[in-house]
């Protein structure tokens, strides 16, 4: 659940949305301070409940079954893993045959863990995009514990233009879609694909732009309309292959992370009754801030998480 500009410059320009007659009016374009700032919270919680590594996700997950009421921290906390695992996992059978032992570029993964994840379980060497220079160390560190420090580089995002003889088979984007000025972002994974090579997307767009809800988070605030995505994608001569509609699986890891939040916060209450019932207060007043719009969004259709496939053709 975090936007980043890998592939372009800096965001520093009015957001180049597809303007369909349905498309919402776009937020203030995100800073390079806000990106930064947006990732190392990821960073800290995905750390928090995930331990030291080596892989920790900052994504949302896909929820086939949640957890009965009662369930301990650490089994939600394990939950959540699986569930972001599980994305990662359906995004690669979306893609079809992945291409193992390929070359991939993995836009935003904040600390590596959806790099560390194609390098382990797909046998690709990965670049892996981080937009915290301090989290360039950690991810190398996290690369090298997991034995897969020849496979796995992270570079840092600059906006600089495709290096010589930078392609890839494959360029993956997990929420990193939305905020970013559309065009740019395209024509920037066009440049670096090979032909037939595939861009892959998880993200949540909104499908009428009144599901969209006043939000602190930098993703949520800067969802963007998922056809007018796929417009600017042929623009730039990238053609669809797939789409998945993934809203059903994606609901319930707001409930997990509802539930967890509510460990998080007990854990540092007071514990008199007094305190114990303003801080079950807090923790319900941020998840009605931060998770009910976005479940309501994907039950009623008003917003779509989905998976998008695109091929650059040959």
């Amino acid at each position: 659940m975090k936007p980043l500009s890998a592939l372009i410059p800096t965001v520093s320009t009015p957001l180049a949305r597809g303007r369909d007659a349905n498309e919402a009016v776009a937020p203030a374009p995100l800073t390079p301070f806000d990106v930064r700032a947006y990732h190392e919270a990821l960073a800290a919680r995905g750390l928090a409940r995930q331990g030291s590594g080596p892989r920790v996700y900052g994504h949302t997950g896909l929820v086939d079954r949640l957890p009965p009421p009662g369930t301990p921290g650490p089994e939600l906390r394990e939950c959540l893993r699986r569930s972001q695992e599980a994305l990662l996992a359906e995004l690669a059978r979306a893609m079809g045959p992945f291409p193992d032992g390929g070359e991939v570029l993995d836009v935003g993964s904040v600390l590596g863990g959806s790099a560390l994840y194609w390098a382990q379980e797909h046998r690709a060497r990965v670049t892996a995009m981080v937009a915290v220079p301090s989290h360039l160390e950690q991810v190398r560190r996290f690369a090298h514990e997991a034995g897969l420090g020849t496979q796995v580089q992270a570079r840092l995002c600059t906006g600089e233009p495709p290096r010589p003889r930078e392609c890839y088979d494959a360029v993956i984007a997990v929420e990193n879609t939305c905020d970013l000025p559309r065009a740019e972002l395209l024509r920037g994974v066009h440049a670096r694909l090979k032909p037939g090579g595939v861009l892959a997307v998880a993200d949540c767009f909104w499908v009428r732009p009144n599901a969209m809800h006043p939000s602190e988070n930098a993703w949520s605030r800067h969802l963007g309309s998922v056809n007018a995505f796929l417009a600017a994608a042929r623009e730039a001569g990238l053609e669809l292959e797939l789409h998945d509609d993934v809203s059903a699986r994606a609901v319930g890891v707001w409930t997990l992370s509802s539930e967890l939040r509510v460990h998080e916060h007990l854990a540092r209450a007071p514990e008199d009754a007094r305190g114990l019932r303003a801080a079950l207060n807090a923790v319900r007043a941020e998840s009605r801030r931060e998770h009910l719009w976005l479940q309501q969004g994907l039950l009623d259709g008003g917003l779509e998480y989905a998976l998008l496939v695109l091929r650059r053709e040959g």
